[in-house]
């Protein structure tokens, strides 16, 4: 499914990282099954995000990074997404810690991109340690929870995953990705679960941007 998935859009969002690291061999065969053009965002190890919760993870966070290497050497990377869990209340001081290991400040290191789902992280303090370390704030848009659209790093990241998106919402979309890309790169994922629902509407919107 791949191979055909990535004759249709350009990047894909791997969950499969949340639960395991990907071995080498994976990483080849999914890398062969992509163009050059295509790219891979990964979901950082529920171990980081959801059991650790960012505290004490330099040796998980190191054997994530190392299993991606592959990717970068490749040049096909697209965004690393921490993801919280929603009872996760905000704790900058834990983040700063996180971040300094995670994103040094000032280091050409991956695109990294943060999903706060605990309303208590929208803040002038936490944006401000996103910025400090040109951290995203992912825009995740659900039934529960929206996230405010600020700008923390030099690239942009969207998980649009309501239930349902009607046509006035797409062409929403479109207007502010289009806006968003004169700016750096734009990393948007919609919701593909058991319905390619998402998916073709993902396919239907990156071709309307690219004004086909």
């Amino acid at each position: 499914m791949l191979q055909y998935y990535a004759t249709q859009l350009s990047s894909v969002e791997v969950n499969y990282t949340f639960r395991q690291l990907p071995s080498p061999a994976i990483i080849d065969r999914w890398l062969a099954q992509t163009d050059a053009g295509f790219r891979f965002s990964f979901k950082a190890p529920q171990r980081i995000t959801h059991m650790k919760r960012l505290k004490e993870c330099s040796d998980a966070l190191a054997a994530f990074y190392a299993a991606l290497l592959p990717v970068v050497l490749a040049g096909r990377m697209g965004v690393v997404l921490f993801q919280l869990p929603p009872n996760f209340k905000a704790d900058p001081a834990r983040l700063a810690t996180f971040l300094a290991d995670a994103a040094p400040e000032g280091a050409a290191t991956l695109r990294i991109a943060f999903e706060f789902r605990h309303g208590s992280w929208f803040s002038e303090e936490t944006l401000d340690l996103l910025r400090k370390h040109a951290v995203a704030l992912c825009v995740a848009e659900s039934d529960d929870l929206e996230t405010p659209d600020a700008v923390t790093a030099p690239f942009r990241c969207y998980r649009l995953r309501k239930s349902d998106y009607g046509p006035a919402d797409l062409e929403r979309i479109e207007l502010q990705l289009r806006e968003h890309a004169k700016h750096g790169e734009v990393f948007a994922y919609m919701k593909h679960e058991d319905s390619p629902k998402g998916a073709l509407q993902a396919a239907a919107l990156l071709q309307r941007l690219r004004g086909q």
